[in-house]
Formats: structure tokens, sequence, C-alpha cells
């Protein structure tokens, strides 16, 4: 059994307009790097002009964010669920 990875509905556009998608790599970093060279447009997507994952890009592993692990070198298993979650911005302002 794969990794599953569940993309938001915000990225699918990027990734065959799948909302899951099946990785057979090892830690977060396989996943994403599997993912990006089998759909290019998600790379610029998920990652800054640095190289890095943008900011807004919060990365779960079983309903754990894997900030408090090993980040991208977090370890994932057959059968694990990467979930890819774009932070959300906002409020209001003064109202008139």
């Amino acid at each position: 059994m794969p990794v599953i990875v569940e993309m938001p509905a915000a990225l699918r556009q990027f990734a065959g307009d799948q909302d899951t998608l099946n990785s057979s790599g090892k830690t977060v970093e396989e996943v994403f790097s599997e993912l990006c060279s089998t759909h290019p447009e998600l790379k610029k997507n998920l990652y800054g002009s640095d190289g890095k994952i943008r900011s807004f890009i919060n990365i779960y592993i079983n309903d754990e964010d894997i900030r408090y692990g090993q980040g991208l070198d977090s370890p994932l298993k057959e059968g694990d669920r990467v979930q890819i979650v774009p932070s959300i911005a906002g409020g209001f302002g003064r109202q008139p």
C-alpha cells in the first residue's frame, strides 16, 4: 500500500485534478520530490524561490504536524496519509 497524499482543493488543478495521490516515498521530502516530478506545476505552488516549502503550507502525517517531528525528513510507511494544508489568513477590517 502506498503513502497517500491528500491534495487541498486549491492545489488540485496542479495535480491532475485529483484529491489524492499515491507515492512510494520514504520521507516527506521524497514524496514531494516524486509529486513535483510527476506534476511540475505543483512545485512552484509548494516551493518558494529559495527552494524551501512555502511558509503558508502546513504538512501533516496522519494528522500530526511535521514541524513537531522531523520536518521534511519525517519517515513514512505504507498506508500513511500526508495532508497538505495551506494556511488561510483573513478577518475583517473596520466597519464603516
